[in-house]
């Protein structure tokens, strides 16, 4: 089952520079303005042998204080149905505010794990200070300083702990596909005519969908498991946040299948929400179909759909080695072609080459266009194996590993593509020392 950390709380104490911590990069914006975190704000994360997704709440906030706080609130019930964990993040420097001890009566109702972080304790002054939020009632308190690093290995090493088991109820031999992309881009529409049957409420406004669909689709020769992440459940007393709901449910979705197919809308094209969803497939070493929906609204010439193409791929940047198909999920127009591509891009994530061609093959790629010297070293790349594990990922041994850039690994990468078919799958490469 998918694991997903939600990091929650007010504005202005440190949910980004945590975020950015766990993943470890410098990815989300910080600023000392409250709510400037936009884009950008789930990313993977790996501790202790364990793999989970970091969500950090504070890019979905707009607008007024007020508004803000609402919102904080939506959110926080948001995180409590869908993160199977939830990081409280409160600061050591304001004590606890109204708006902390209003989080802390919501999160307390929960069944969920919930770890509350006091930020910023970087001295001992503010040790003692951190006392106060034992106040709070959370027996799973931690202080730390998200912007040093300090104390947060402990709050990982709680989390990782505290994270559900592997255990899938899904036929692992069946593959998942999920169908994910911004709200009202067709998803549910595509499930429909997949299974021939209304099981989703389907208008043109946003967010109408009641729940996640995950049934399994077995005929016209195929078998595999759909699974519809459009999942808005409306509730009367909770305001949700479309975006910030969506994206939870997409999240969820992309750790749990093997496949996603992204769908855009041929009228709006790839923008900023679709890319940040494609580079979480890709670091989650998921397979990946762009499926580009509505395409019978557009008036089309004769290379229309080439054109379009073609600037998706300039967008896409660096992994662009990914089937785009043209359908209309209302007009049935390439329904089964997008799910047999599907198929196609899963058994490419499943292929496995024998050692033997896999070093005949790259040996003489490599001979042919050997790795560039670093600093008067010579680079000799003896063998290269294919690594047991659920995507492909390929180790190649040489004499100093740490020297090879990374134009050279795009360089195998792009020849491990040419003479093995990993269309739609994110390849890993590994040098190590012999």
């Amino acid at each position: 089952m998918p694991k997903i950390v939600a990091i929650v709380g007010r504005p202005n104490v440190g949910k980004s520079t945590l975020y950015n911590r766990l993943i470890g990069e410098r990815q989300a914006i910080i600023d000392n303005v409250s709510g400037v975190t936009r884009d950008r704000i789930y990313g993977p994360c790996e501790w202790n042998g364990r793999q989970f997704t970091v969500i950090d709440t504070g890019g979905f906030v707009k607008g007024s204080e007020d508004v803000f706080e609402a919102a904080i609130r939506s959110q926080v019930q948001i995180a409590i149905e869908e993160a199977d964990i939830i990081v409280f993040m409160t600061d050591v420097t304001t004590g606890i505010t109204d708006l902390d001890a209003d989080i802390a009566d919501i999160l307390r109702k929960t069944d969920k794990t919930v770890f509350l972080s006091v930020n910023k304790v970087d001295n001992a002054t503010r040790q003692l200070s951190a006392n106060e939020f034992w106040g709070l009632g959370f027996e799973n308190t931690f202080f730390l300083s998200a912007i040093t690093g300090s104390g947060s290995g402990e709050l990982l090493d709680a989390i990782t702990d505290s994270l559900p088991s592997d255990n899938d109820e899904l036929d692992d031999d069946i593959p998942k596909i999920s169908i994910i992309g911004q709200p009202n881009v067709g998803k549910s529409s595509l499930t429909n005519a997949l299974l021939g049957k209304e099981r989703n409420i389907v208008t043109d406004i946003a967010g109408t969908t009641r729940d996640a669909i995950h049934e399994r689709f077995n005929k016209f020769g195929k078998d595999f498991y759909i699974i519809d992440t459009a999942g808005i459940r409306k509730k009367a007393k909770v305001h949700e946040d479309l975006e910030f709901y969506s994206v939870m449910r997409a999240v969820k979705a992309i750790e749990e299948s093997d496949v996603c197919i992204l769908m855009i809308d041929a009228t709006k094209g790839l923008t900023a929400q679709d890319l940040s969803l494609l580079r979480l497939v890709e670091k989650r070493k998921k397979g990946l179909v762009l499926a580009v929906n509505k395409w019978d609204l557009l008036d089309k010439e004769t290379n229309t759909a080439r054109d379009m193409e073609n600037t998706l791929r300039e967008k896409i940047g660096m992994f662009t080695d990914i089937p785009i198909i043209f359908i209309s999920a209302l007009e049935k127009q390439r329904i089964l072609k997008v799910m047999e591509i599907a198929l196609e891009v899963e058994e490419n994530r499943r292929r496995r080459i024998k050692t033997s061609k896999l070093n005949e093959i790259m040996l003489e790629a490599i001979e042919r266009v050997p790795p560039p010297a670093q600093r008067g070293r010579f680079i000799t790349i003896k063998y290269v194996v294919q690594l047991p594990t659920h995507y492909p990922a390929f180790a190649f041994f040489c004499n100093s590993p740490k020297y090879v850039r990374d134009a050279y690994k795009a360089y195998l990468e792009n020849q491990l593509r040419k003479n093995f078919n990993f269309t739609g799958v994110p390849v890993t490469i590994f040098f190590r020392e012999k």
